[in-house]
């Protein structure tokens, strides 16, 4: 299994996530959640060359995949779930659940620290939301990721299969709960127990800051409960919130070189500041 795993990862992420974007395209045209000002000819090339930069990025910095570290730590013995004996599954269960931890206490760590701010909140700087803003995120902020994951996965000595499926889940759950799609209400209550759904994380989306500095989750909606994170609903509703940030409000920031930008201009650093 781990040689199939490193032999074919590249292309079970690929297809998971080309799955999975144009499963939520379609239904995001099939059953729109919010009507949307700005077309996708003007955001989607911009969102979509960030992926593509992002990974070549990635490759070029850092020469190890999270599969591979797994894998190799694995044969010589070290970390957490290669030093306690544990069943397989519940080995893989936990690397999802634990993985999935950081990224929820990476995400929080990346609204209040200033300079960490900077670079996320380009993703937050994005004045409609659809399933590629679940994808778009800076560069630098994916390689810094890349680095806390790996981290992650040497402590935990991750089996390689729970860090394939935590993958494909992280990046899968991004798109869906980023998407513009409407669900049925109580579908939505049911889901939102187990996952986090577009509503749910919606509110993250909010230009009001107390709203911005509320659920963080990606892929598992039950740390912001646990944190105090945790928020129902945004104020004005979501049919009439208000998306992005208020200091990038000019379509103009929706180009690639100025989203690639951002994090270098001191007029407009400031994070979100009220969490009540």
């Amino acid at each position: 299994m781990p040689e199939f795993l490193l032999a074919n990862e590249p292309y079970i992420r690929m297809t998971a996530f080309a799955s999975v974007l144009v499963v939520m395209a379609l239904l995001e045209l099939a059953a729109p959640r919010r009507p949307q000002n700005i077309g996708r000819g003007r955001r989607w090339p911009s969102n979509l060359s960030l992926v593509v930069i992002s990974a070549l990025l990635v490759k070029l910095l850092i020469p190890i995949t999270a599969i591979w570290l797994a894998i190799w730590l694995e044969g010589k013995g070290y970390g957490l779930f290669n030093v306690i004996e544990l069943p397989g599954w519940l080995a893989v269960l936990l690397t999802v659940a634990l993985l999935d931890l950081v990224i929820y206490a990476q995400h929080v760590t990346f609204h209040h620290v200033p300079v960490l701010w900077r670079l996320h909140r380009m993703h937050h700087a994005d004045i409609e939301i659809d399933v590629t803003t679940g994808i778009r995120f800076h560069p630098v902020e994916i390689v810094l990721s890349m680095l806390i994951k790996l981290a992650a996965v040497a402590v935990l000595g991750a089996p390689a299969l729970g860090v394939l499926l935590f993958e494909i889940l992280l990046n899968g759950t991004a798109m869906f709960n980023h998407s513009n799609v409407k669900l049925p209400l109580g579908l939505d209550r049911v889901l939102r127990l187990v996952v986090v759904t577009p509503d749910m994380h919606r509110v993250h989306h909010s230009i009001v800051a107390r709203e911005t500095h509320s659920n963080f989750g990606f892929s598992l909606p039950f740390w912001d409960r646990l944190f105090g994170t945790y928020r129902d609903q945004p104020a004005a509703g979501h049919d009439d919130m208000t998306i992005g940030l208020p200091e990038f409000r000019d379509p103009a920031e929706l180009r690639l070189d100025r989203l690639l930008t951002q994090p270098l201009r001191d007029d407009t650093a400031q994070r979100p500041k009220s969490r009540t």
